[in-house]
């Protein structure tokens, strides 16, 4: 079915977004505001993204040797997507803002995702502005993130060095106060920033005047030495461009110079670049050292940047599943299409009969199927996501809370299942194609490649996983795994009463049940070093178990009351919720297995054996 009726659906039926116009902060909104946002996110998205996805896969960036050359086409769409106001739809009214629920903005921004999901660095920007919203100084955020909202700057984030990936600890950019009088600058405290900051993200550019980069590094302390691990990290603003405390570029170029450019599987479409702080390409004042303002206090910086970390998560969890969509429409319309083969009747193949399109076949279905599933319970995830944003942010003291801890829960799952199964479902959709999928003469292959990269982009599955069972689960006393199973005990209650939906509500009870005894052994001994070697499989049996009650409480709705749905769809949505519980529930127990009973097969396996 259309993306449009899924989102329909799922927003005004399933989450009931319109009862959010009942709050202060979202009251001039309606269903027709909310309507026309998505009408004009789809229309963009149709005319300035869509056309030119192949054309920014096949025409990298590439450096002329002065700056950075993309497609026009690139320019345009960044253009039309700054001008629909999407940069500033969840800000307030009084610096430009629609004031928009994040649930909807979610919503609106799956259109381009699928559409092209790398022909704009809008995600980065959005988020760099947000985190300086939260944490800036009134200065910093009328200078750089209200430039940033209104389309006419960028933002990137800098946390990756050539030697430190995800291990941040480990970072060596240093940042020393620059002159006397650093303290009393207008933009922040004023420091002078030398290192390498490696796979950011639009780095280097020229769609915007100037480039606002937030960079992680650790000012020395007294004796000159970095301190060691995360708590000696602070955050920066490091300007590409200087500006002056009015937001005028003051036509100085900071000390930021491009390295180099990665040259990727996927996501061709942005550039990826090497960066060099300080090194003295573009001396200020006659002295390297990229000028840098300090973004709240000293050795802080670690917890300013995950505010805009775990809204990079959330975005790259429907990256994720709006490739898998992508991929999913494109196999569906080519097993509409297809003639292959004949059906198999008692007497075997008759020749003689014309061939029948492949999506008669039941393996053809069984791939569909497992896509369908897959995308659509991950779109529904992750608006379930953002609408519990909208709980936190403006709901009661404690529903606020709850919707605080059930995201701390749910943002690894959000972030990585759909970065692992839908891009399994893009896999399918080329496995459907047969040989032409893996030609650049159908749009699949490329699909597979731009999602590839999410299983590694705002933290690898493994950092998911050690996260989610390492700290998330057991916070607080455990509060957010009984919230969330709380919710999904609910579920269980409205589904064990309803013809068709009973065996299903018994097998989700003893998957969370068995989640539940798996989290208790996994940490029987105490010991990280027992419990975290096989995070992963946990991670992959606890999204599992997290999408079947997704799809169950969809299915619901779907049946339950005036949908305004036609058969077809409902049975689309059971159907789909069936599959997952006949063919992927079921998975869980080999996963929990040896998360239960602490397997070190691969932890104590020797390196000399490989």
């Amino acid at each position: 079915m259309a993306l449009r009726a899924t989102l329909d659906f799922l927003l005004h039926h399933w989450l009931d977004v319109q009862s959010l116009t009942a709050r202060e902060r979202f009251a001039e909104h309606s269903r027709e505001t909310f309507d026309a946002v998505l009408d004009t996110c789809e229309r963009i998205a149709r005319e300035k993204y869509a056309p030119f996805n192949r054309l920014v896969d096949t025409q990298e960036p590439h450096f002329d040797g002065e700056k950075v050359i993309l497609p026009q086409a690139t320019h345009d769409a960044r253009k039309a997507y700054a001008e629909s106001g999407m940069l500033s739809a969840a800000q307030d009214y009084d610096i430009g803002g629609m004031q928009l629920p994040y649930t909807v903005e979610a919503a609106a921004n799956s259109f381009f995702a699928m559409a092209s999901v790398s022909i704009s660095s809008s995600l980065l920007t959005v988020g760099n502005a947000n985190l300086l919203m939260a944490h800036g100084t009134e200065a910093q955020k009328r200078v750089f993130a209200l430039d940033e909202f209104s389309g006419r700057w960028s933002g990137t984030m800098c946390l990756s060095e050539p030697q430190a990936g995800s291990s941040l600890s480990d970072v060596a950019t240093r940042a020393v106060p620059d002159g006397d009088d650093f303290a009393s600058d207008p933009l922040g405290p004023r420091y002078r920033l030398k290192g390498n900051k490696m796979w950011i993200s639009s780095g280097e550019h020229e769609m915007t005047e100037n480039i606002i980069h937030l960079v992680l590094a650790k000012i020395p302390g007294a004796d000159g030495k970095l301190v060691p691990g995360t708590r000696g990290i602070s955050l920066f603003i490091v300007p590409k461009k200087l500006v002056d405390e009015q937001g005028q570029l003051t036509g100085v170029r900071n000390d930021v110079a491009l390295a180099g450019l990665n040259h990727k599987l996927g996501w061709r479409g942005t550039t990826n670049t090497l960066l060099n702080f300080g090194e003295g390409k573009f001396p200020v004042g006659g002295q390297a050292g990229a000028v840098g303002y300090l973004v709240g206090k000293p050795g802080e910086g670690l917890r300013c940047m995950f505010h805009m970390m775990n809204e990079a998560r959330i975005g790259i969890g429907m990256a994720a599943t709006m490739l898998g969509m992508a991929g999913y429409e494109a196999s569906l319309d080519y097993a509409r299409n297809r003639p292959q083969g004949r059906p198999i009747g008692v007497a075997g193949k008759d020749a003689a009969q014309p061939q029948v399109r492949i999506i008669e076949h039941a393996d053809v279905k069984r791939m569909l199927l497992a896509q369908k599933s897959y995308c659509e319970s991950s779109l529904a995830l992750l608006l379930y996501c953002a609408r519990l944003v909208d709980e936190q942010h403006t709901g009661e003291p404690q529903s606020a809370d709850d919707a605080r801890l059930l995201l701390e829960v749910l943002t690894p799952v959000a972030k990585s299942w759909p970065s692992e199964w839908c891009l399994e479902a893009n896999s399918l959709a080329i496995q459907i194609h047969g040989g032409y999928g893996y030609t650049r003469d159908f749009p699949v292959e490329q699909y597979w490649r731009d999602n590839r990269l999410n299983m590694i982009h705002e933290g690898t599955h493994g950092i998911q996983a050690a996260d989610l069972l390492g700290r998330k689960v057991v916070m607080e006393g455990g509060r957010g795994l009984q919230l969330l199973a709380a919710r999904i005990n609910a579920t269980i209650e409205r589904a064990i009463h309803l013809p068709g939906f009973a065996t299903h509500a018994n097998a989700l009870g003893k998957a969370l049940a068995h989640i539940g005894a798996a989290t208790k052994a996994a940490w029987a001994t105490g010991d990280p070093a027992h419990a975290l070697p096989n995070a992963v499989p946990y991670m992959q049996a606890f999204g599992h178990t997290v999408m079947a009650w997704i799809s169950l409480d969809v299915a619901l709705s779907a049946v339950e009351g005036d949908a305004a749905e036609s058969q077809p769809m409902t049975n689309g949505r059971t159907g789909a919720m069936q599959y997952f519980f006949h063919y992927e529930l079921p998975k869980i127990d080999a996963w929990l297995k040896v998360v239960e009973t602490r397997d070190l097969t691969c932890a104590g396996f020797p390196e000399e054996a490989f």
